[in-house]
């Protein structure tokens, strides 16, 4: 993505010598005659900085700053001004402005500042990018062939910017895969802005996307950019895509397909340059059936479809999350915890209903209230070191079979230990209450 600048000058010479010297540093930059043509400019198109004349016809630069940053505030402005105009200039810091710069100036001093403003910006959309995604930059680990399958497939979709839609049961890791498909790929510099639609109030979420003009509605008291703004060139991820309302579906679809937003409260559209990552746990194909979700938006989403595999289908993954979990907490605790061979086996064996948050969840645990660095069988909670004797006793052998039984068994005993509170017995399990009630029915089991 290249770093894209607009010039806005009345005066064609100092124009003109300005334009090409940008250009020369390999910028990419449009230039104005006067403040009129660069809002025009800047409502079509995003740009990360805007160096502008103060003294200028007709729209002058301070009401040109005001005017972007009410249009785009992530661009940065520097205005350009004549010794006598500094009280302007200073005025316009106030305003938003970033740096002013006094004419005549030198070119090479011009082109400093830019670049100390784009390596800030820079700066501050990392930071934007790395708290959305804290905690979920861990690696994607396995040797299983379903984990192979989907790493091969994460590596050849990194390169597009196609949307991706990314299903998989709760905790098996697709918030991992979308950032992993984000930092992997061209836009790996810019903006990753995650949104979870199941966490954010209904009469919320609209304005959480696409943001709001200021007296949109009671309590907006100021232009608020939303998620896909703050992603401009950069990646969205829309986790729990599934519980989304149809009313917003229909707003979703025309950003994907006219690659707009608008604001609510606003008059006009804005054009905006967004990879689009959705996840969900729930099947989508099933959601159209019922209703619950348009057809339209379903076949636009899936450009490509990314499943990720439960930890049941790929068990010979347990022993290596196991070290790397081990390793991630013992670091916190300045231990090295490992696991005993009767111990290890015991997790093998185990259906994991949670799936990786649910190991990784009993993985820290054990590593607070185990009473040594080496964890043995009888560390481990019981739902997990019954379960080989079970197993015997019921004389499984196909391993469909078994983990069914295994998972059931689970079940029934998060259940018993909680007197049926299935809140708590999802809390238990690591899986989510919904999740539980499907698993019941699915095993005809009674609460």
């Amino acid at each position: 993505m290249s770093i894209r600048i607009l010039v806005a000058e009345d005066e064609d010479i100092m124009r003109i010598t300005v334009l090409d010297h940008l250009r020369d540093q390999g910028w990419q930059v449009d230039a104005a005659t006067n403040g009129t043509e660069a809002l025009e400019l800047a409502g079509k198109g995003h740009y990360d900085l805007m160096i502008s004349d103060i003294r200028m016809p007709g729209l002058d630069g301070e009401r040109l700053l005001l005017e972007v940053k009410q249009l785009t505030p992530r661009t940065e402005v520097i205005l350009m001004t004549a010794h006598g105009n500094t009280e302007s200039a200073v005025k316009c810091l106030k305003h938003g402005a970033a740096d002013y710069i006094l004419k005549p100036f030198d070119l090479d001093d011009l082109t400093f500042r830019v670049q100390r403003l784009l390596n800030i910006q820079a700066i501050k959309i990392r930071c934007v990018s790395l708290e959305n995604c804290c905690g979920q930059r861990q690696p994607l680990l396995g040797s299983s062939a379903p984990m192979q399958q989907l790493l091969s497939l994460v590596s050849q979709i990194t390169q597009t910017d196609s949307t991706v839609l990314i299903q998989g049961e709760s905790g098996t890791g697709k918030e991992l895969v979308a950032a992993a498909i984000h930092y992997e790929s061209r836009r790996a510099d810019k903006p990753y802005v995650r949104v979870n639609c199941a966490a954010i109030p209904t009469e919320l979420l609209e304005s959480e996307l696409f943001g709001h003009e200021k007296g949109a509605f009671t309590g907006a008291e100021q232009t608020s950019i939303g998620k896909f703004e703050l992603a401009d060139q950069g990646t969205i991820l829309l986790d729990e895509i599934g519980e989304m309302p149809l009313n917003l579906q229909v707003k979703l679809l025309r950003v994907l397909q006219e690659k707009e937003i608008e604001r609510v409260g606003g008059k006009a559209p804005r054009p905006i340059n967004v990879r689009v990552l959705c996840a969900t746990a729930r099947n989508l194909a099933e959601e159209v059936k019922s209703g619950n979700f348009r057809e339209d938006l379903y076949y636009r989403l899936q450009v490509i479809p990314v499943s990720v595999p439960p930890l049941r289908e790929r068990q010979g993954d347990i022993s290596e999350l196991s070290h790397y979990f081990l390793q991630q907490f013992g670091r916190e605790r300045g231990l090295m915890f490992t696991l005993s061979s009767e111990a290890t086996e015991a997790l093998n064996t185990y259906p994991f209903p949670g799936n990786v948050r649910e190991l990784k969840n009993i993985l820290e645990r054990l590593t607070v209230l185990a009473p040594a660095p080496k964890i043995q069988l009888w560390d481990l909670p019981v739902e997990i070191r019954g379960i080989q004797e079970d197993l015997t006793e019921t004389g499984e052998s196909n391993l469909a079979a078994a983990v069914a039984a295994a998972e059931k068994k689970c079940i029934r005993d998060a259940l018993k230990r909680t007197n049926s509170n299935r809140t708590e017995a999802a809390e238990i399990l690591g899986i989510s209450r919904k999740n539980l009630w499907e698993k019941m029915k699915q095993y005809e089991l009674k609460s």
